[in-house]
């Protein structure tokens, strides 16, 4: 239990520095460019662009996806099986309002700037790792569910004798 909540603290942390001016927009730009460059693959400007937009932002999506699922468990610790509305509710509005705080801060950032837009997507990521979350809860109780029925036919089976 002390462990989640750890990675969960540490976890807006992560966010800030990542945040910080060392990953600007100009410094995961050089960065994606080596890489493609190792790999001898060669985009026009327009697409490497648009790869590296969508990199970003697909950055932003994750983060605040793992953000929620970790501020979800430390509300709801006692029954990590089951879903709760409330934690989740509560974990995404955490995430939402930490969201809103991180872009405030890259006001003050070299390089970077504040966006609502970043917010929507971080709030997005957000929701959509709890309703990832809640629909693999929702999978996994369904499986127990019918391996549970499976075995109780089989155990019918077994009394009456194999009919």
């Amino acid at each position: 239990m002390v462990l989640v909540w750890v990675v969960t603290a540490a976890w807006p942390v992560a966010i800030s520095v990542l945040s910080g001016a060392a990953y600007s927009g100009s410094v995961t730009a050089w960065l994606l460019a080596q890489l493609l460059h190792s790999l001898h693959i060669h985009l026009n400007p327009h697409t490497f662009a648009t790869i590296h937009f969508l990199i970003r932002k697909l950055a932003h999506l994750t983060e605040y996806a793992l953000f929620s699922l970790l501020l979800y468990h430390c509300f709801e610790p006692r029954h990590p099986e089951r879903w709760n509305t409330r934690a989740a509710f509560g974990a995404l509005l955490i995430a939402s309002l930490y969201s809103l705080a991180d872009e405030y801060h890259q006001s003050f950032v070299p390089g970077r700037h504040a966006s609502l837009a970043d917010c929507g997507i971080d709030t997005a990521g957000a929701l959509l790792g709890l309703i990832l979350l809640y629909l693999g809860r929702r999978s996994h109780a369904r499986h127990r569910s019918i391996a549970a029925e499976n075995e109780s036919k089989a155990e019918m089976k077994k009394e009456t004798g194999g009919e």
